[in-house]
């Protein structure tokens, strides 16, 4: 048998530490030092001991290191350390930001407005582009899912994946541009029962609090009513509470791609009996730069009431929307709640209230016990003969609270019986407003976030916006800002105090001159935390048309961490 041959072993290379390569890249925050020259490397002779090769081992590594410290030494830091050696961050305004939009349910006959928005900014950004494209059109929402994909499917055309948006320039198909911070612009989405939804994208000074709104009017019959949401990032886990297949409740869940990558989402209904097992709502494949509605019933197993609908992406990244629409009793996109939280604040009940049906869904783990309390002109009070929820472990659970408001604007609160057993819900409340002639019309509120430095909306018209302003803790003042319209005006700012857990509704500030739609931006003065929700209303006929929409945190800044030279970190 032929003997294997063996290659004599050579010496070992010499390997620049890791630590030092690091430690020099951080030491890059000031003027770039000069590089370390590199040992050069000696022949060595043969019969040349193992100590001779480990001694000049050591020196090349002490070569190393001189030179490390001594680039340490005459490139200091710019500032000092503190003296705890702590290194404070800075704030840094974003610099892109992204949101889909859902495709518009409007029918044959309905329309819908886009409008984007930008506050007026405090930093240094200038230049960039904000924009909308379409995504390819979708097949008509009328059957079950698409079955999932063995491999990722080629972009469809009329991609919405945003065109070179790294480049900072609108693509030249976009639908909609956004100009310049301060002033709305705003357009009419595609036409049709199979409309695409939408990617907006915005960079450089656009950037920071940009926010779209989607406003749609459906005037026939079926599907009546005015139905709006402000579009958010595309995620991997959206909440919803407050959906039904029972009825003539139609509702869909509207998934967008905008990235360049197929998405594979699972939908998990959870009823009153806990979660609905079906295949058919597992492994759903959305090509990239497409939009897909998934009819609810397709995916349940009869009829139930009241749903909690989670949908998670599983890979990949998708923007997800639920619309309901119940006959001609009113339609709206029931929003992607907060996640599950032992307390969930929902803002905006109008006065006019005729019906409040509160859903809410707790987790696999525990059951809930939950108080549910008001806030109204006056602070938090808890309302006769609705003062608490109990809702078993893994499922779903509803009442009825009538006319709750009493003719008074409120908020709603849910939080633990027992604070030593806090337990993490979702909770949606649909709302009512009844017209004349028995025509009324629906919204969906659901729980939010605090309105923190700064939140916007866009698409407020004359006489038709309310806010509603709730501060969940301590008295609280807030300021007001309208800005200017999308066809002109000028801005207009007013300060708003709040009671201690207390809610005030306002009719919206306009700006002078208006011309067009115009966007509503709530910044926290002191105290709070403050939870916001804005109403739009457009009568038609008898019917009284309306949208709630939540205003949270634009997050149009982060924290950024200092680096600082650490010489020692090749010794760790």
């Amino acid at each position: 048998m032929k003997k294997p041959a063996f290659r004599k072993k050579s010496a070992p290379e010499a390997v620049e530490p890791t630590e030092a390569a690091e430690a020099a890249e951080v030491g890059q925050s000031g003027p770039a030092p000069a590089q370390a020259p590199e040992p050069a490397a000696s022949a060595r002779p043969a019969g040349r001991s193992g100590g001779t090769r480990t001694t000049q081992s050591l020196l090349a590594a002490a070569v190393v290191l001189a030179a490390v410290f001594g680039i340490a030494e005459t490139r200091p830091p710019a500032a000092p350390a503190k003296a705890d050696g702590g290194v404070t961050p800075t704030t840094a305004q974003v610099e892109r930001t992204a949101a889909v939009c859902p495709q518009p349910l409007q029918g044959l006959t309905g329309s819908t407005t886009l409008t984007a928005y930008t506050p007026p900014g405090t930093g240094g950004a200038t230049g960039g582009a904000g924009w909308l494209s379409d995504a390819a059109p979708a097949t008509p929402p009328t059957t079950a899912p698409s079955a999932p994909a063995t491999g990722a499917p080629a972009a469809p055309s009329g991609s919405a994946a945003p065109a070179a948006p790294d480049k900072g320039a609108a693509p030249a198909d976009a639908r909609l541009t956004l100009a310049k911070p301060g002033t709305p612009a705003t357009g009419p989405a595609a036409n049709g029962d199979t409309a695409p939804g939408t990617g907006a994208v915005a960079t450089g000074a656009l950037a920071p609090g940009f926010t779209v709104t989607q406003t749609t009017v459906v005037t026939e019959q079926r599907g009546l009513g005015l139905s709006g949401l402000t579009c958010t990032p595309a995620g991997t886990s959206f909440w919803f509470a407050g959906a039904s297949t029972a009825g003539d409740r139609v509702d869909y869940v509207s998934l967008v791609n905008t990235e360049s990558s197929a998405a594979v989402v699972d939908i998990k209904l959870y009823g009153d009996k806990g979660l609905i097992e079906n295949d058919a709502a597992n492994g759903i494949t959305v090509a990239p730069g497409s939009s897909q509605s998934v009819l609810l019933p397709t995916i349940s197993k009869g009829a139930v009431n009241d749903l909690a609908v989670h949908v998670v992406a599983r890979s990949g990244r998708v923007g997800a929307a639920l619309h309901a629409a119940d006959g001609g009793k009113g339609a709206d996109w029931i929003p992607a709640s907060a996640e599950p939280a032992a307390t969930q604040v929902l803002p905006g009940l109008p006065a006019d209230t005729s019906a409040a049906h509160l859903v809410v869904w707790a987790p696999p783990e525990d059951d809930a016990d939950l108080k549910i309390q008001l806030s109204g002109k006056n602070g938090w009070f808890t309302p006769a003969g609705n003062e608490s929820i109990h809702i078993k472990a893994g499922m779903v659970a509803a009442v009825d609270l009538g006319k709750v408001t009493r003719d008074e604007v409120a908020g709603l609160r849910l939080s633990p019986t027992d604070d030593k057993h806090p337990t993490p819900v979702v909770a949606g409340l649909r709302v009512d407003r009844a017209g004349g002639g028995g025509k009324s019309d629906a919204a969906w509120l659901t729980g939010t976030g605090p309105v923190g430095a700064r939140a916007t909306v866009a698409d407020n018209r004359v006489g038709a916006s309310t806010l509603f302003l709730t501060s969940a803790g301590d008295a609280a003042t807030v300021r007001v800002t309208a800005s200017a319209g999308s066809g002109g005006g000028t801005p207009v700012s007013k300060d708003v105090q709040l009671p201690a857990g207390g809610t005030v509704a306002l009719p919206a500030p306009e700006p002078g001159g208006l011309n067009g739609s115009f966007a509503l931006t709530v910044e926290t003065v002191s105290g709070g935390p403050v939870m916001a929700a804005r109403m739009l209303s457009l009568p038609a006929k008898d019917v009284p048309m309306f949208t709630i929409q939540a205003l949270r945190d634009d997050h149009s800044t982060v924290r950024v961490p200092r680096a600082g030279q650490d010489p020692g970190v090749v010794l760790r």
